[in-house]
């Protein structure tokens, strides 16, 4: 799909400005009922958790109460697609309700697909990571800029960047972030940790002590520069060849402490009497 007849689309869906650029809008029916096992729901869903705790106190308000907000479903050859609303479709089927309350909305895969992951945007009931990958393929899938997805769901340029530095997270921690057990802002704090291995021993430990963003960028402060100071200290094959060729050429030790930073060091070599050292003297200028 071209990139700006995609926008046109979106604009159609999203927009709240001026639509007099926007193509004429597909038809939507009323409001009707239908049996929620005639529905499939959409694999292209941005939410992938959802909390058990929620879903029973949902199932038991729709068994007292009905479903009050109707899911949204575009038509299928086999019955209905879910647009929007996968919670209220999951609690309704462990209720057992026979019929729905639905909004038929005629549209195509891609603007289904938007749709979903922008009606579960602006709702922020996401868990963190899924709301990274959902604004990751509005932005890969589209073909949109940080910009473009920040306008479509009313959040800032920023936040939308900082959701998206969450994806360079190992897997264990963003499973920590996703189960609510690791807070997004602890996790980004993290997140110039290297190697890998470092990053997620940091991300347990903040689990396990509890700690909030401001400890865990100190935990953070403290592990950099135990890695820098640990490099550091680390001998450099070079420097070790280095040493190796000039303790046989000069016959007695040398050590030589080379400052990788600044690039630069110096050079001790022992001697053990005045004739050592002349003859150590002879060997260097020979």
């Amino acid at each position: 799909m071209q990139k700006n007849r995609l926008g046109k689309g979106l604009d159609a869906l999203l927009s709240k400005g001026d639509v007099t650029t926007a193509p004429e809008p597909r038809r939507t029916s009323g409001q009707k009922t239908t049996d929620p096992t005639m529905i499939r729901t959409n694999p292209d869903q941005p939410r992938r958790h959802f909390d058990e705790a929620k879903m029973i106190e949902l199932a038991d308000s729709i068994r007292a109460s009905g479903i009050l907000q109707p899911l949204v479903v575009h038509t299928t050859d086999d019955g209905y697609q879910l647009i929007a609303g996968e919670r209220r479709l999951r609690a309704a089927l462990r209720v057992g309700l026979s019929e729905v309350p639905i909004i038929v909305r005629e549209r195509s895969e891609d603007e289904s697909i938007v749709l979903a992951l922008v009606e579960n945007l602006q709702r922020e009931d996401l868990n963190p990571m899924e709301e990274a990958d959902a604004f990751a393929r509005l932005q890969e899938q589209f073909h949109l800029s940080q910009d473009e997805v920040a306008r479509r769901v009313g959040k800032s340029r920023p936040a939308i960047a900082n959701s998206l530095r969450l994806l360079s997270l190992p897997d264990e921690v963003k499973a920590y972030v996703a189960q609510g057990k690791l807070p997004a802002g602890q996790a980004r704090a993290l997140l110039g940790l290297e190697p890998a291995a470092t990053l997620i021993a940091a991300a347990r430990e903040v689990v396990a002590k509890g700690l909030s963003t401001r400890e865990t960028e100190a935990l953070g402060k403290r592990m950099k520069a135990q890695r820098r100071t640990k490099d550091e200290n680390r001998p450099d094959p070079n420097i070790s060849d280095v040493i190796d060729t000039l303790q046989r050429r000069l016959g007695t030790k040398v050590r030589l402490k080379h400052q990788t930073r600044a690039n630069k060091g110096r050079i001790e070599i022992d001697y053990y009497s005045l004739d050592d050292l002349e003859r150590i003297t002879n060997a260097i200028v020979a």
